[in-house]
């Protein structure tokens, strides 16, 4: 029987997306290269644990779920996290950036300022800008302003943006319009905190690093894996944790967040087996946040 492999997840790297597998193996994903796996027969999808750590009741999790993780261990694995506001004295620097996904559809958030522009790839961006780096609460306390006075939200659903890559305007520039006013706006609010350093309006599009402009739209997209099942494509976008991947049914998007917990096997050729459900268009009632 071949040797089964557990994926850790997707990360992007200044090369492009690279999977991650337990053991710290990496596959770098290029353009053209065919993603192919199986899903091991009889298993069934397994908590991944929490902070390095198995989960003790090895527990079952939804084929559907995007967090690979049981109630208890995610509790865990989110403690002591910049999300859950616990970690206010940390004293590395982060950076507020204004993200944008699609038209009315723009975020404000927070990430360390070691990371890079990787926290921005990682969620689909398809256009930046910095906003300003300071402190930890610093940054917290501007992504608060930012939602108070301007209603910017800090979360937008991730098949809202799936769905608004579908459609997106044809040039830079009109990429970057709605997150150039909101820059312009947010700078010229009250109540900054004197400790974050405001950053200029520099616009970063991530459109060629997603491949998106080439690519075929997708019809469909992979709604979990199944024991038994199979994927197989050839890779030709890919945005957050999004594989666009062609196949004989057309362009399926594959979330490699559903792959943790699974034993996966090499295949070939065995096309998609596995539920596809098709591709969800933009509602317009989101047009318009502002």
């Amino acid at each position: 029987m071949a040797q089964a492999w557990r994926c850790a997840g997707l990360s992007w790297t200044a090369g492009g997306p690279v999977l991650i597998w337990d053991g710290g193996r990496r596959s770098a994903l290029t353009w053209g290269k065919t993603v192919a796996f199986g899903v091991a027969e009889g298993g069934a999808r397994t908590c991944v644990g929490a902070r390095g750590n198995m989960c003790p009741l090895a527990a079952r999790v939804s084929a559907r779920s995007t967090g690979p993780r049981c109630e208890e261990c995610a509790r865990l694995d989110r403690a002591h996290s910049v999300a859950a506001d616990t970690l206010a004295d940390d004293p590395r620097p982060y950076r507020v950036y204004l993200a944008w996904f699609g038209p009315g559809m723009t975020k404000v958030g927070i990430t360390g300022a070691r990371r890079g522009p990787a926290r921005l790839l990682e969620q689909g961006a398809v256009c930046f800008s910095w906003l300003g780096t300071g402190p930890l609460m610093a940054a917290r306390r501007t992504e608060e302003l930012l939602r108070a006075a301007l209603r910017v939200p800090d979360r937008i659903p991730y098949a809202a943006k799936r769905a608004a890559r579908a459609a997106l305007p044809a040039t830079g520039a009109e990429r970057a319009a709605e997150i150039a006013a909101l820059h312009e706006r947010a700078l010229a609010l009250t109540g900054w905190p004197e400790s974050l350093d405001p950053a200029p309006f520099r616009p970063v599009d991530h459109v060629e690093a997603f491949a998106l402009a080439q690519a075929p739209a997708p019809v469909g997209v992979v709604g979990e894996l199944a024991a038994g099942g199979a994927v197989s494509g050839e890779l030709v976008a890919a945005a957050g944790p999004d594989l666009h991947l062609a196949t004989a049914r057309g362009v399926l998007v594959l979330d490699t967040r559903l792959l943790p917990g699974w034993e996966l096997l090499p295949a070939v050729g065995r096309g998609v087996e596995v539920p596809v459900r098709a591709l969800k268009e933009r509602a317009a009632a989101q047009d318009g946040l502002f």
